[in-house]
């Protein structure tokens, strides 16, 4: 059993239901979005995967929380598919964190909770 969250580049002001729109639209068939990747993605990328890396063996490692890897990357958003139990509350804690350092907003599709940065 996996456990996801989205992490999403959206404008300052937005509200719940366009992290809802923006994840529906991230996970449509043939509707990504292309250009240039929002910075504060890239950070939190960079930040989450220098501690949790979704490559190589380290994926493979007991303590690893990724149940997919490597994660799914776009350029307003990153989709992670944690794995279940104690491994991945830690994980998730930072992903948490980081997200709000970056300004960037969380959802979580399983309960439909949103987090604005």
């Amino acid at each position: 059993m996996s456990f996801d969250l989205v992490v999403l580049a959206l404008n300052a002001g937005s509200e719940a239901d366009s992290v809802r729109r923006m994840f529906e639209r991230c996970t449509a068939v043939g509707t990504h979005n292309v250009g240039e990747p929002d910075r504060r993605i890239v950070a939190f990328y960079e930040q989450v995967r220098s501690i949790y890396p979704d490559r190589g063996p380290a994926v493979e490692a007991p303590g690893c929380p990724w149940n997919s890897a490597p994660l799914s990357v776009g350029i307003d958003h990153v989709i992670m598919h944690f794995g279940s139990g104690p491994r991945s509350t830690p994980a998730i804690e930072t992903v948490l964190r980081l997200a709000a350092h970056h300004g960037l907003a969380v959802y979580d599709p399983q309960g439909d909770d949103v987090h604005l940065a």
